[in-house]
């Protein structure tokens, strides 16, 4: 009997140090070797199980890209000019979308060009941004688009709130200027 359990350690211990041995020469067995080598497709790159062997028909036609929202006029004085002419399509402005324009635009906008929109607000009274016009200015001619317009891109030092601000969200602070302009002009 200790003999047999003699032989059977010699036996699991030769096993044991052949097993730790490596081989560079040959192979490795890969079970599931997609499991160890994923295959990442980049977008728009030759796929060879699509039909053409590429994602040509992508994005699907009708469709918007995710986390876009297609903005007709470009960031150019011609988009600018023809921005003069938008007028809302969205928002029926009033006074429940007056008192939502005036919370936006308190939290968004209030703190460079003041509450009032005479240009005189924190930042601008602590000196941290100069130059922010009041909407009363005789040479600033806005207008609804082109507020949306300025909202959307950003003019001079003031940057855009497109990823801030929802499409609705940008016509209810444009609307919402043009009232202030109003009080303003009286």
């Amino acid at each position: 009997m200790n003999d047999m359990k003699k032989i059977l350690g010699l036996l699991l211990s030769s096993l044991l140090l052949v097993s730790c041995h490596t081989d560079n020469t040959k192979r490795n067995f890969e079970y599931f070797p997609d499991m160890y080598h994923p295959v990442g497709y980049e977008t728009y790159q030759a796929v060879p199980f699509l039909p053409n062997g590429t994602a040509a028909g992508l994005p699907a036609p009708h469709t918007i890209a995710r986390g876009h929202i297609p903005y007709e006029l470009d960031n150019t004085i011609d988009g600018k000019l023809a921005s003069r002419n938008l007028t809302n399509p969205v928002v029926d402005f009033n006074e429940e979308a007056a008192a939502s324009g005036k919370a936006l635009y308190d939290a968004y906008c209030a703190t460079c060009h003041g509450t009032k929109g005479d240009g005189q607000g924190t930042l601008v009274q602590r000196e941290k941004i100069l130059g922010v016009p009041s909407y009363a200015d005789a040479a600033r001619d806005i207008t609804v688009g082109s507020t949306y317009h300025v909202i959307y891109y950003g003019i001079n030092a003031m940057g855009s709130y497109a990823s801030q601000l929802s499409e609705d969200e940008r016509w209810l602070v444009a609307n919402y200027v043009m009232q202030l302009k109003q009080e303003l002009t009286k």
